[in-house]
């Protein structure tokens, strides 16, 4: 990732039904990844959103009576209170029924059609109303008996025939793959970007980006009986966000720096549709695209629509927001899918949280009010967990980097527990008061400063806490590392606190 400034986007999420931990997932970790920039003193800009146009919402709003726009701002709201819960630092929030984004998506399209990529045509096929998105015949699935069926929603898809207007995607072959020759890192993970280049290589169709039949969209500007088809609606929102044909100086700073997070649902999308159409209009590509796999229930995709369903606020109330981020973002690794549990957030709660870093707050704590008369010491700067902490801070460095928040925390944890063991190996609280447990206990608070600093982009309210009760001043996500994290920046002679526990065991 580009260090200095970096614009970091979610997916807008669709505004068809409340926000899961799915959903969360996402976010959390694109918040996480930003809260590290800024830790290192980047500048940083962060947007998460909704999607609000489209069939689907449209007669979702029919059916309870309501106008789209009533209906897609209520169900926004959920998203932006969902933010708030989880402590997501986003710097905005764009929902695509702004007049910001009108205006950007008529630019583009505009753009795109001066330079010679779209044509009108007859569009014949299958149609998923979920997905927004044409099938071929061959990417369909049976489902109990049922022929015809999205792969996504495992539903039976519709016939459509329409005049649509149509971007010239096939024209791009060739420019996809010499970008991503150009540029390896443009799409992460290895695998994804391998599936990628396939599905380029496999030939590419041109889309349909218009619909005749829908009134709930962006008007095409050429053509007002057309609204803009989902993709070059939904998918253009990052740049509204930096001012794509209202702001060209906002836009010229923060596009060459654009990183999106999205779910390998939607790989093709924004990995091969995006880019082309940002060629399309004389634009720079993405400079990267993170893709992540699915949290699975019972090895079903987490869905808004099927019984798959687990909510933050639900999470929240039994182990705590920052309890909640950090089991997002440990459990299961960008690029991956893994399985989602409550019995796997209460194992991970247990054994990380309160076995490990609760636990080494509590110790230090009651051993420097007991042997040490409740005032930290400084630690010695030959200390054995020196060399551990320079270790740890070089792993965490490059993982957050990568981005890869589960490396980044998995290393920052080997720091824990080394200082658990070295306590354990010392056994402080069975010496007299004196310079040894002074060096010891000096040595566990700087260990504890380090980790809190390198651990704060996941658990930002928690870590304030700890910073606090080991007598720190100031905010701990104000510190700059790498400088913040090197060994010997704990002071001394500072109060530390015990306070209550931070996790208790569940």
């Amino acid at each position: 990732m580009t260090v200095g400034r970096i614009y970091l986007t979610t997916p807008i999420y669709y505004v068809n039904a409340a926000p899961h931990v799915g959903h969360a997932y996402t976010t959390v970790n694109a918040d996480a990844i930003a809260r590290w920039h800024r830790l290192m003193g980047d500048e940083v800009m962060f947007l998460t959103g909704t999607d609000h146009h489209g069939l689907k919402i449209q007669r979702a709003a029919e059916a309870a009576g309501e106008s789209p726009q009533v209906w897609s701002d209520r169900n926004s709201q959920a998203f932006e209170d969902a933010n708030v819960l989880l402590n997501i630092s986003n710097d905005d929030f764009i929902r695509t029924s702004e007049p910001r984004h009108y205006e950007s998506v008529a630019w583009l399209l505009q753009r795109v059609k001066d330079n010679g990529f779209i044509r009108k045509g007859t569009y014949e096929g299958l149609y998923c109303v979920g997905c927004e998105a044409y099938y071929e015949p061959s990417d369909l699935i049976e489902v109990n008996g049922e022929p015809n069926c999205c792969p996504i929603h495992k539903r039976p898809v519709e016939f459509v025939v329409e005049d649509n207007y149509f971007f010239e995607l096939s024209a791009f072959e060739d420019k996809l793959l010499a970008w991503l020759d150009a540029n390896p890192d443009a799409v992460t993970p290895v695998s994804k970007r391998n599936e990628v280049l396939g599905f380029i290589k496999s030939g590419l169709r041109d889309f349909s980006i218009s619909r005749s039949s829908i009134s709930w969209g962006i008007p095409l500007p050429w053509d007002p009986e057309h609204v803009t088809y989902v993709w070059f609606d939904a998918l253009t929102n990052y740049a509204t966000a930096v001012g794509l044909g209202r702001d060209q100086e906002r836009f010229d700073h923060w596009w060459p720096t654009v990183h999106h997070m999205v779910g390998k649902d939607i790989l093709r999308f924004h990995c091969v549709y995006w880019p082309a159409m940002l060629m399309a209009a004389g634009l720079l590509p993405p400079q990267q695209i993170n893709v992540h796999g699915f949290l699975l229930i019972g090895g079903e995709k987490l869905s808004k629509t099927g019984f798959a369903q687990i909510y933050p606020q639900d999470l929240a109330d039994e182990f705590g927001v920052d309890a909640v981020r950090y089991h997002l973002l440990r459990e299961v690794p960008l690029g991956a899918d893994g399985e989602f549990s409550h019995e796997g957030v209460v194992a991970r709660y247990n054994s990380d949280l309160a076995n490990n870093y609760g636990n080494l707050v509590a110790r230090t704590a009651t051993v420097v009010e007991k042997k040490c008369g409740g005032v930290g010491p400084a630690p010695r700067a030959d200390s054995p967990l020196a060399a551990v902490a320079a270790e740890v801070l070089a792993d965490v460095s490059a993982a957050w980097l990568e981005p890869l928040p589960a490396k980044a925390l998995e290393a920052t944890w080997r720091l824990i527990r080394e200082t658990n063991a070295y306590l354990e190996q010392n056994a402080p609280w069975k010496a007299d008061p004196g310079p040894e447990v002074d060096a010891v206990m000096g040595d566990a608070l700087e260990a504890l400063r380090i980790v809190t600093v390198l651990t704060a982009p996941a658990m930002p309210t928690i870590c304030q806490d700890v910073w606090e009760r080991l007598g720190l001043p100031g905010q701990v996500l104000d510190q700059r590392v790498p400088a913040a994290a090197m060994w010997g920046g704990y002071p001394g002679g500072l109060t530390v606190t015990k306070g209550t526990p931070l996790f208790p065991r569940k």
